[in-house]
């Protein structure tokens, strides 16, 4: 297959250790060029991935030889950023959450549409290599009926993973708009609707900030989620979890107990109810800690989508779904509601 040209808007963390090794990585990509407003940061980047440097993403776009743009920046530009690069024809990756409304995203979606272009929004929980493998297990029947889950996605903060440390744009609620929610929570909410292969229907939460200093942003938030076909669980995110990352999730069935990511030596292990235990190392997880996966999936997939045109497994109305799931979650601890989405 050809080589497809790509440009980075956004110079941070997520983009050096995901977007841009990841784009590096793949045989059928060329790293054209990269953006960002810290014009040291991009001239780092461009030196070491070999691309021409920006500092105004819409110069970037003007650049013809570039067919498709990774999206890597504060979560309030995801939307106008996405639908500029889509209206000056290129195929866009966005990072999560695709938006902070209903209407951007959909807004997003259009754009796409009536500009014949890619979008898909970097959700990688579900093709981590156990996620993939229990969702072939649940949709074959092994676990029966589904009648519960707990899903948790924490770790200490984004002082330790991004690249402004703790004056990060995601403690300042103007540039991130939501806190672990929109960090952590939307990708589990995005993997639990691949999973269990049904839509949420309503939502109640809680949400706090109680573990941060100096933020307006959500730290801590546990949801109680009910789907379509009356499966019924939690969903935690935290930026409070300093001891340890954890990303595990657990689904009762009425044919055993699934258990992910919950075991330091075994990625998948079930626990039947004939007294069988199956356990399994399907390798690591995406995480910011050491021998977690390097491949997080993501940008294999976008640029398949492009060069077959076929497409995202992830796309915008996918993210939109995913989205709404956060937004009620917002609206039920606002009104101190049960929210129907």
């Amino acid at each position: 297959m050809r080589k497809l040209k790509v440009g980075v808007i956004g110079c941070g963390s997520i983009a050096r250790y995901r977007h841009l090794a990841e784009y590096q990585a793949h045989e059928n990509v060329e790293i054209t060029a990269v953006c960002d407003v810290v014009q040291e940061r991009a001239l780092e980047m461009a030196e070491k991935f070999g691309a021409a440097a920006y500092t105004d993403y819409q110069e970037l776009l003007k650049n013809g030889e570039i067919e498709a743009v990774s999206i890597c920046t504060p979560n309030a530009l995801h939307a106008p950023m996405s639908i500029t690069a889509l209206q000056s024809g290129k195929h866009v990756l966005c990072e999560k959450p695709m938006a902070t409304s209903l209407a951007e995203a959909e807004a997003m979606i259009e754009a796409a549409k009536v500009n014949k272009k890619k979008l898909m929004i970097a959700h990688n929980q579900r093709f981590v290599p156990s996620h993939d493998k229990a969702h072939e297990l649940i949709q074959a029947g092994d676990l029966g009926r589904i009648y519960s889950f707990r899903t948790a996605f924490g770790h200490g903060g984004p002082e330790g993973w991004s690249i402004d440390g703790a004056n990060s744009w995601f403690f300042d609620k103007k540039q991130a708009f939501i806190g672990a929610m929109g960090d952590l929570g939307v990708h589990k909410t995005d993997l639990m609707r691949f999973l269990l292969n049904e839509e949420f229907t309503e939502v109640a939460a809680f949400i706090e900030t109680n573990a941060k200093q100096n933020t307006e942003v959500d730290d801590n938030a546990v949801f109680i989620l009910k789907t379509e076909n009356g499966i019924i669980g939690t969903l935690a995110a935290s930026w409070s979890y300093d001891a340890k990352e954890d990303n595990s999730t657990i689904i009762y069935g009425e044919k055993g107990i699934l258990r992910l990511e919950d075991d330091p030596d075994h990625s998948l292990i079930i626990h039947y109810t004939n007294g069988q235990t199956v356990k399994e190392n399907l390798g690591g997880i995406q995480t910011n800690e050491e021998g977690g996966q390097e491949d997080s999936g993501v940008i294999t997939r976008f640029v398949k989508s492009i060069l077959l045109d076929t497409v995202p497994p992830v796309n915008g109305d996918e993210g939109m779904k995913s989205l709404k799931v956060i937004l009620g979650a917002l609206d039920s601890n606002k009104t101190k509601k049960i929210i129907t989405l």
